[in-house]
Parts: structure tokens; sequence; C-alpha cells
């Protein structure tokens, strides 16, 4: 980290000097704050897909769920959690787009993990208390740092540093055992220099699933120096994570008997019969971030923004595994009594610690028909894996064999730097011509053992991955303004994205995944004048090896995919909103899709039998290929629509949010066996606002999620396998292992906050 480290000092000197100097013409604090992210952010005339959620938005539904839940404010979104509650391991897809291929910011700066190049927002709980609003640009979008974007961008931008001192008290309970309470507290500002504020939360539940509890606790602080057209700005937040698995899932045939039901953590049976679970199966996280920005007007037509920042991540999860084989974990052979064995329970833990740093810039031009921006960054990830087994039933008295022996160890290294250059031309009055080009460069190295064993050479998977990715993505729009109501835009785009680390580690022997490439059109449509707005969507988005989800996991719950040489996704996204009362507001959004695999081939794990009298001798002999054709792509419901009635009287506020998701295929196969059914959800917000004497407010408030208690499954995975009884014999048995992610029914969240 030493180039991080002279980065830091350089910025330091340039923003000392900066407030050396004396600006004829200053600006607010708010103002700077406001225009520190533009350079990622799509504006009134970008010709591109986005939705905006302000912070009023944002603070009346942030009861304590994750971020995921409340961007289903927003169209063409399905949000899942683990626990069936919203709180915890929670996910989100867009178009059909899982999280891995979503960029998501901060302040302009990544949050992407480096090698999963997804974003775990249970390490940053309760960052919703903290976000000023947030855009979400569906599609490729504006050229961004970190991650590509391939399906969808999230900038965040995080809380404005408030100009007059504030204290609030954010406090929830609810069903599940759930609650919430967040302290946030700030100076103003102090001799018309410098402002500091916090945030410090702890979010706790048991789950609507069973032992899916969660213990979260974060915080956010930052500070600034504001001087005329100068403002430094430290940022620090994170968080600590202890959540109990639920990724498993619930099997399909515990379903209609037991929807809470969770298989984690099973050691077996006591003597009364009753099932026993492993107390510590569970993930543990503590991260924490850091970024230090510099925003310079340096004239009327010139602007500089520069941030550093830093994100220390270290934790585990741990897990009881039954009947494994030892040496899959570097242990011998043993014997206990009179039996020698080659496989029993144990406890394993599998580590991770990791290190991402690096920088971004942006300059901003802004004269006559001009708005340009050169802008751009690089980052460094430095990421340890390793495994350890702590404990090994009936295994004593082996010389070998000691507490928290590692068993796997890898290390990680990518470096990704990227620069872009934008720019929106005004035409004439009515025209705007946007053009952006963006060159982005990883280098990406694994050496060491993978946490599987390779049955072939009898020793861990060896790991010696280097690849390097130069990806050239430019995008291309035209805007029309039809009058001072309606507008309408055109855009094409080009994305590039790299395959993470698990398309490495689960490819076949020998085999590489090949980077993806995206072409996106969009064409739509806004009117919007004081009682009503519509928007129209059309979009087309052509892939060249799109790495799709085939319905398997891995052993936490994460979702594997293989390249597909052709595929698409294409829909129609409407927007509408009305105002029809002064007191009630309705905003909708139905989006219609058709999304497609080209020429699919299916391939089937093969079990033949060894011992025709022994029936626990099937051993994997290869896969079965189906070729099937054109099939639709798992998770990619074709209807998705939102519905939300706002309501606001004197004191009085209320919202009735409603979602409906159509059907979803958990492969890629089409089959009507293997899918989530549709489902229909509403939620229920009511509020009052008092307005007292010693204090600014107290907002007493009501969550009813689930309203009319819909029974349904947000997500799901599935396992298919042949079975043939001997290597003679040519019939076949399917037998598809489906696992469930129920959602809570009807629950509750009572929340008052107060402002003083």
């Amino acid at each position: 980290m030493k180039k991080v480290l002279l980065l830091f000092t350089v910025m330091l000197g340039t923003a000392v000097f900066a407030m050396s100097q004396e600006s004829k013409d200053s600006l607010k604090l708010v103002r700077l704050q406001e225009v520190q992210v533009v350079s990622t952010r799509a504006t009134e005339k970008t010709p591109l897909t986005y939705s905006e959620l302000d912070k009023k938005e944002i603070e009346k539904v942030n009861y304590g769920q994750d971020i995921p839940f409340l961007l289903t404010l927003t169209p063409s979104v399905v949000a899942t959690s683990d626990a069936g509650t919203g709180i915890g391991y929670t996910g989100f897809r867009i178009r059909g787009t899982d999280a891995n291929r979503i960029n998501i910011t901060a302040n302009g700066i990544p949050l992407n993990d480096s090698e999963s190049q997804g974003m775990f927002w249970v390490n940053i709980p309760d960052f919703a208390s903290s976000i000023e609003d947030l855009q979400v640009q569906r599609g490729v979008g504006t050229s961004t740092n970190g991650a590509g974007a391939f399906g969808a961008s999230i900038n965040l931008k995080t809380e404005h540093i408030p100009d007059k001192a504030y204290g609030e008290f954010n406090g929830s309970y609810g069903s599940f055992n759930t609650s919430k309470a967040a302290l946030k507290v700030g100076t103003g500002q102090i001799n018309n220099h410098w402002a500091f504020d916090a945030r410090l939360s702890g979010i706790q539940s048991d789950g609507f699933i069973d032992r899916a509890s969660v213990d979260l606790k974060s915080y956010f602080a930052q500070a600034g120096y504001y001087n005329g057209n100068t403002l430094l700005k430290f940022i620090t937040f994170g968080g600590k994570e202890r959540t109990y698995h639920a990724w498993d899932g619930v099997p399909k045939e515990m379903l209609d008997s037991d929807r809470r039901y969770n298989p984690s953590g099973y050691m077996g049976t006591d003597s009364l019969g009753k099932p026993v679970y492993y107390a510590n199966q569970t993930d543990n996280y503590l991260q924490t971030n850091y970024q230090l920005s510099l925003m310079q007007v340096l004239n009327s037509e010139w602007m500089l923004n520069m941030a550093l920042h830093y994100t220390r991540g270290e934790g585990y999860y741990e897990e009881y595994k039954d009947d494994r084989t030892l040496t899959e974990y570097g242990l011998r052979d043993f014997i206990y009594g009179d039996s020698t064995y080659t496989a029993s329970d144990l406890v394993r833990r599998k580590n991770m610690d990791n290190d991402f740093g690096g920088f971004i810039f942006s300059l901003n031009y802004k004269k006559g028909p001009w708005d340009a921006i050169l802008g751009g960054g690089a980052n460094v990830y430095d990421g340890r894996h390793f495994g350890q087994v702590l404990w090994v039933k009936n295994y004593v008295g082996d010389p070998y064999f000691y507490p928290e022996q590692e068993y796997y160890r890898s290390k990680a290294k990518k470096g990704d730097a990227n620069i872009y250059l934008k720019a929106n031309y005004r035409l004439t009055s009515k025209w705007n011509l946007f053009a952006d080009l963006q060159y982005r460069r990883i280098d990406y190295k694994i050496k060491g053992q993978n946490d599987v064993w390779n049955w072939q050479t009898e020793a861990m998977q060896e790991m010696n991955i280097h690849e390097i990715f130069n990806f050239f993505n430019p995008k291309v729009g035209l805007y029309y303004q039809l009058n001072n109501y309606s507008n309408w835009f055109a855009s094409f785009a080009v994305a590039h994205r790299e395959p993470n680390r698990n398309n490495y580690t689960d490819a076949n022997p020998g085999e590489f995944p090949k980077p993806e490439r995206l072409y996106d059109y969009e064409l739509g449509y806004k009117f919007r004048n004081q009682t009503f707005s519509f928007g129209l969507n059309l979009y087309y988005m052509q892939y060249k090896d799109q790495l799709v989800l085939t319905g398997k996991v891995n052993d936490i719950g994460e979702m594997l995919t293989s390249n597909i040489p052709d595929s698409y996704r294409m829909g129609v996204e409407w927007t509408a909103g009305a105002r029809i009362l002064p007191y009630l507001q309705w905003n909708g959004s139905l989006t219609l899709s058709h999304n497609r695999v080209k020429k699919y081939t299916e391939s089937v794990d093969l079990y033949i039998k060894k011992d025709p009298a022994d029936e626990d001798s099937y051993k994997w002999s290869g896969q079965v290929d189906n070729y099937l054709g054109d099939r639709p792509i798992a998770f990619s419901p074709v209807v998705i629509a939102n519905s939300l009635f706002s309501f606001s009287l004197k004191n009085w506020n209320a919202g009735l949010q409603s979602q409906y998701v159509g059907s979803q295929y958990l492969d890629n196969t089409g089959s009507s066996d293997r899918r989530l059914d549709p489902y229909f959800i509403n939620n229920l917000r009511l509020g009052y606002v008092f307005y007292l004497k010693n204090l600014k407010s107290l907002s007493v408030n009501l969550l009813v999620n689930n309203l009319l208690n819909e029974k349904y499954e947000s997500n799901g995975w599935v396992y298919s396998s042949y079975s043939q009884g001997s290597a003679n014999d040519p019939s076949r048995s399917r037998y598809d292992e489906i696992h469930y992610f129920p959602q809570a029914g009807t629950n509750i969240m009572a929340n008052v906050i107060v402002k003083f």
C-alpha cells in the first residue's frame, strides 16, 4: 500500500495549497457536496435510463432492511433475502441481471468485491441511514469506477455534512424479535469552515427462517473542511456482522410442511430423537472503509474532484460437515474402536482477509454547449483465502492433527485501472449529443490451493491463474427536447466484464471462462407536468459469451455460471405517476421482457452404480449433454410491476407499496418443474409526526410487510443429475434437488424517529 500512502500525501498537499487560495465566487457547502459525484451520474439530458431515490423517500421506508429491498421502489428490481426478512444476507437482480454484474459505487468509489464482483450489504448494515440519495442506471449506464456495469449501475451518495448542529435517534422493533437502534449527531459548521457528524447503528433479528439470526453493528463518520470553492472531506464507515447460515434454502419436499425449516448445521438427533444443530454455524465479518476526497472549483468552467480510498476486510464462516472424506482435508485415516475410518464428521472454518485501495479523479469542464468530464481511477486488491479444520469426530491421538490445521491457502492480487472521457454537447436548443469512451485494464492473479479436492490428482485443486484484460467501452447517445414537458433519447453502449473468482475455480480442469461482452440498445421517452408523468423505455441487450446462472450453487449458496455463446434480453419499461389529489400521489412501473439463451445445451452429471448390490456405490461418470435449443434465461421474470400510493396530509403520512413478480426459472431449461411461482406482495406504511417544543420532530411509524400474507419464494437453486443402474443399463433416472428461499408472511415493524 506504499503507493496509496504516497497518493494520500500528494492529495493532502494539494488540499493545503487549495485552502490557501481565496475565491471571489464563494459557493455554499451544500452546493459543493451536490456536485461532488456528478462525474459518475446521469443528468437530466443524459440519454440513458435511470431512476433516483432521495433522502426523504429512503427515510420513509428505512426500518432496518437492507438496500436491495429499498431498491424495489425502482423499476425492474427483484429483491431476495436468505433469512426471509430483508435483513442479513440479501440480494437483488435488475432486468434479470444478478448483483455480480451490477456496478455499485459510493461517492464514485467502487464497493463491489474485487474477486466475486458482488456486493455484500450485510458487511455495511444500515448504510441506508447515511445516504443522501441514490441513482440506479439500468443497462450499461455511464462510465464509472470499479466492476464492469453489465446490466445496471447503482451510485450511492452519502449524506451531506449539515451546516447546523443536529441529533437524531431512530429505533424500530417488530416481528421475529427484530430491532434497530441508530443514533446520529452532527456539529454543524464550526467557524464557517469545519463540520463533523457520525452515526452508530445496531440491528438484530431472529429471522423468519429457523435460526437465521443476525447481529449487525455499523458506524458512519465524516469530517469536512470548507473554504470558499474548496471542500476536503474524510469519510469512514463499516460494519461487523454475525449471521447464522440460512443459505442452503428449504428443500422442496419440506416446503409445504415447514416453510421455516433450515438444514444448516444439522448434527443428527439426541437421545430423545430431537434434531441437534451446530451452535456456531455462523458467518462472521468485519469491514472498514475509508474515503478522503477533495473537491476544488477552479473557476466558473473547471472543477477538480479527487479521492483516495481504502477498505479492510477480514472474517470467516464456520460450519459442521457430516461424513466428510478425510483426505479432502489433508487428514489421514484413523482407527477408533475396532473400525478404520476414512471419513468422519468435522468442523471447518474458511477464512479470508483482504485489502483494497486506490484513487479516483474527475476533471469537469462546463462552458457554452460543452459539458465534459475526464476521469478514471486505479485500484489494487490483495486477498488471502485459507481453510482450517477445527475438530474431527473421534479423531484422537494422531500427532499429525492439531486444532485449526490448515488444509488450503491461496492468494489473489487484482489491479484495475480505467480512464474515460465523456461529453454532452448541445447541438441546438433542443438537441444534445452524448459520447462516452472508456478504456479499462485488469490484471488478475490467483496462486495456491483452492478449497476443493481434486480426485484426479489426489490433492487440493491447484490454482495458477494470471489473466490480463484490456477493454474498450464506447457509448453514444442522442437527446431531444420536444417541448417543456417531454423529451426522448436513443443510446448505444458496449460493455465488457471479466470472469470472477468462482468462474475460474468452478470451471472444468484445463478450461478458462471467457470475458463477456454486451451491446446495449436503449430508446426512451419521458413526459412530465405538474400533475402527471409518464416514461417509456425500450431496451435490447445482446450478449456474447454471457456467464449465465445455471442453477447450481457452491457450498455457501453462491450461484454458479457458465459461458453461453449467444443470448439476449429485450423488454419495455413503463413508468407513470399522477397527483390524484393534493395529498394523494400514485407512482408505478411495469417491465415486460423476453430473455433467451440461443441454442442452449444442458449438461447434467451422471452417476453410475459400480456394485449392483450396493446402493451407496454410485460414482460420478461424467456428464450427459441435452440440446434444448432456445430457452429462457434463469431468474429473469417476464413481468415485474410496481405500484406506490403515497398519502400526506398535515401531520399524517402513509404509503401502500405493491409488487408483482412473474414466474422465474431456476435453470436455463425452461422446465416448469424447476421454477419459482409468481407472487404479489403489498407493504403498508403509516406515520404521524409530532412537532414538540423542545424537539424538532417526533415521528411514530408502523410498517406492515406482506400485508396479505402471501406465501412466496423469491429465490432458489437446483442441482440435477442422472443415476444409472450399471454401465450396461441404458435406462436413466433424473433427480432434481431443489431448494427454495421462502420469505416471511405478514410481519410488523414499529418505528420511532426523534430529531433534536
